[in-house]
């Protein structure tokens, strides 16, 4: 193990660096993963922070999170027939059909994937 010092006053205080993070932007989902984690499994969340690997572990859930929730939308609106014919005869029934598609999509995601271990 290679370790190297810095000399602060009369003492030798290690270089501790950390891992690099993986490169990526948190948004809906993985925030959401993160809250859950920190709120409510506090020593999954711990480890996980204490082992550098909180972030690569919220991307992969956002990443799978985001895929199921676009498959879902995508297969309630072709079976629920909401699509660019009923857009352009009733904006406000696609507009409210859409919107309670991705909401119960949404409910769904966090039930198999956010609120999951």
């Amino acid at each position: 193990m290679n370790i190297t010092y810095e000399k602060c006053g009369d003492y030798l205080i290690p270089n501790l660096i950390p891992n690099p993070e993986p490169e990526g932007e948190l948004r809906k989902f993985g925030l959401m993963r993160k809250a859950y984690l920190k709120n409510h499994r506090r020593g999954i969340y711990s480890g996980l922070l204490l082992s550098g690997e909180l972030k690569k572990h919220l991307l992969m859930i956002q990443e799978q999170a985001e895929e199921r929730f676009e498959l879902l939308v995508e297969q309630m609106a072709e079976r629920e027939e909401v699509i660019e014919q009923l857009k352009e005869q009733d904006q406000m029934l696609w507009v409210r059909s859409m919107n309670n598609i991705r909401a119960r999509a949404e409910a769904i995601v966090k039930e198999e994937i956010i609120y999951c271990l």
